[in-house]
């Protein structure tokens, strides 16, 4: 297969490969080399014309186009604007494949009923004063137990610039993530690390941590202690390793892993093989009786209709459009564009509006009904799938998955990233060749489905595959020991 229609109504193709000049699609000629990922328009278009694909207006030209042409983000503008008035139009409760036999994982079941899929140490400083030493104790400790961690995945250390100097939402944010972090299922303990005069003091933080497992939760503040903090860290992580290393993997229902959805460097075919196989699988956990979480909102604007109209109930709906329209004020109080989306990687890889790069984007949450939506910092409380508030920047997004509560963070990617957040971060290639260039960063290719691979086939080895890695097996991310952790900024630093 070279190219796709996606939709009937659609007025272009997608070439899934590189195409030359003379070449047939769809019955057209065309006029010119066509690479990978663009759109091949099939009939004549006259400037103001919509773009149509996935059966919407992704855009209008701002020039004539012929047939057979070759159109990009050069000559297609966005029909986008400001806040919008919504109407709750609910659509008919899709039908969804039968979810099959129940499936299990191996995990790691807490004390408070949430289920890891990791059984991890974790150092977090309350303030970016202190990365140094919480990052020396972590490297210390791990040179003492090389080969001796048994059951204990890693010991990381989690860097950050923040706990001082912040005013208000950006304070409160650094506080609300960190404390996600502490109750995170795939941390089996954590160590708190605070210097003592920063804005984030340890005793108000505990206080929204609340109640702690202290053999497996300890905390430090470094201008307190005589002598070598390091030491004392290291001896901290002694006694948690203690206990966190006699947890043991069990067998858990798939109804206990929660998911997160995110993309980026998307190009071209990610709304065509890595967004779609992601709704699959999100359609099949939910149908388990598990959970998903999309976010991005940035890269909701344009489909967002489409998911209102999937909302459970008008209530739903009302936090959806606050959703929206609440990060598009964002935008708007800080004098940015609302759609100035989307990059230039995108743009490179056949993306030419807002509207279509979203379009691709929320097709990894499938068809399923919308159960609820999150604010940002809010833990997951309601099984299905979900909508959270955060940006579209990849460790900030990604970070606020995990801190919802997401054991495991599905990418979907075209143009390849590296990076990792505090859960394991699958990185799924929307193409072949991304995924041979880049085996040390991708770790499962849905390239194949532009290659005539069927989906449900790629499906099926997909779900194994995050199943595996919920039960143990690591990811590229993990193996590279590229970890971080980005928080949300919105305001001042004093």
């Amino acid at each position: 297969m070279k190219y796709i229609k996606i939709n009937p109504d659609d007025n272009v193709a997608v070439a899934l490969t590189d195409l030359k000049a003379g070449e047939c699609v769809c019955g057209v000629t065309l006029g010119q080399d066509v690479p990978r990922g663009h759109k091949i328009t099939l009939t004549d278009l006259k400037s103001g014309d919509n773009v149509v694909k996935y059966g919407f207006p992704i855009g209008h030209v701002t020039r004539d186009a012929a047939a057979g042409e070759c159109i990009d983000h050069s000559c297609i503008k966005t029909n986008l604007e400001g806040l919008l008035d919504y109407k709750y139009e609910p659509v008919p409760a899709p039908v969804l494949p039968e979810a099959g036999s129940p499936r299990t994982f191996r995990g790691f079941r807490r004390a408070d009923g949430q289920v890891g899929v990791r059984n991890q140490i974790w150092v977090l400083p309350t303030v970016g004063c202190v990365n140094g030493i919480a990052e020396t104790i972590a490297k210390r400790f791990n040179a003492e137990m090389t080969g001796k961690l048994g059951s204990v995945d890693a010991v990381v250390a989690f860097p950050h610039n923040y706990g001082c100097s912040q005013l208000g939402d950006d304070h409160q944010n650094t506080r609300t993530v960190l404390a996600d972090m502490v109750h995170h299922p795939n941390s089996g303990g954590v160590l708190i690390v605070s210097l003592g005069c920063e804005n984030n003091q340890l005793d108000a933080f505990m206080e929204l941590v609340g109640p702690v497992d202290e053999a497996r939760v300890r905390t430090m503040t470094v201008q307190k202690i005589e002598g070598d903090e390091i030491e004392y860290g290291v001896q901290q992580l002694r006694e948690i390793f203690a206990t966190v290393s006699k947890d043991q993997r069990e067998d858990v229902p798939v109804s206990e892993l929660r998911v997160g959805l995110k993309c980026g460097g998307s190009d071209g075919l990610s709304g065509i093989t890595a967004n779609p196989l992601l709704g699959v699988f999100s359609d099949w956990i939910v149908a388990q009786g598990g959970t998903t979480v999309l976010t991005e909102v940035p890269e909701m604007f344009g489909a967002e209709t489409i998911l209102m109209n999937r909302c459970q109930d008008s209530a739903t709906f009302d936090k959806t459009v606050s959703l929206i329209n609440d990060f598009k004020s964002y935008f708007m109080k800080n004098d940015q564009p609302v759609y100035e989306n989307p990059s230039p990687g995108n743009k490179a890889g056949g993306i030419s509006t807002l509207e279509e790069k979203s379009l691709g984007c929320t097709q990894k949450c499938g068809k399923s009904i919308v159960r609820d939506v999150l604010k940002y910092g809010q833990r997951i409380h309601t099984k299905g799938l979900n909508l959270l508030s955060a940006p579209g920047n990849d460790l900030v997004a990604s970070t606020a998955l995990a801190s919802s509560g997401c054991q495991i963070v599905l990418f979907t990617t075209g143009r390849g990233t590296p990076f990792g957040s505090f859960v394991p971060t699958m990185k799924v290639s929307t193409n072949s060749p991304l995924a041979a260039k880049k085996p040390t960063w991708i770790d499962f290719n849905a390239g194949v489905l532009a290659e005539d691979a069927p989906m449900e086939q790629v499906a099926a080895q997909f779900t194994d595959y995050v199943l595996a890695v919920a039960s143990g097996e690591p990811v590229n991310n993990e193996k590279n020991d590229w970890r971080e952790i980005a928080i949300f900024k919105t305001g001042v630093t004093l």
